[in-house]
């Protein structure tokens, strides 16, 4: 009798379980990573383009990207927040193949204040390059219409 009683608890516990996770809704965004020079001096030595799509689930955020035409190798890309047009702090590093073309990667658990900038297009990525270490492409995350 006890087991069917534990039996009947776990199937209920599972189906409330999967029943949140089928709630959760996603969310998908998109960026453009174009060139963006720090200063005139630098506009020469910065090439290339790419893209990259972020899915918002609940709180977890999955980005996916590609580059391409690059000047000098990748050394870095990150998440960074900051309203659009302006820089801001770095919060997440993403991997990055270490080359002229290549893609970026990376999931993170958010906190409910990151999820909610995600949404408002605060976060955006940056790619960085060796001729380019403060940032080669950029592109901030904007919902898909």
């Amino acid at each position: 009798m006890m087991q069917r009683i534990l039996a009947g608890i776990l199937i209920v516990t599972a189906t409330v379980s999967f029943g949140r996770i089928a709630l959760a809704q996603s969310e998908t965004y998109k960026a453009r990573l174009s060139r963006v020079p720090i200063e005139n001096s630098t506009l020469a030595g910065i090439t290339g383009s790419g893209s990259a799509t972020a899915v918002l689930t609940g709180r977890s955020l999955s980005v996916r990207g590609t580059f391409d035409g690059m000047r000098t190798a990748a050394t870095i890309a990150q998440i960074h927040l900051g309203p659009r047009g302006v820089r801001g702090p770095v919060m997440f590093n993403l991997m990055v193949t270490k080359g002229t073309s290549g893609t970026i990667t990376g999931m993170f658990m958010l906190t409910a204040e990151q999820a909610e900038a995600v949404r408002r297009s605060r976060f955006y990525i940056q790619i960085h390059s060796e001729q380019a270490p403060d940032g080669n492409l950029w592109g901030w995350l904007l919902p898909m219409t």
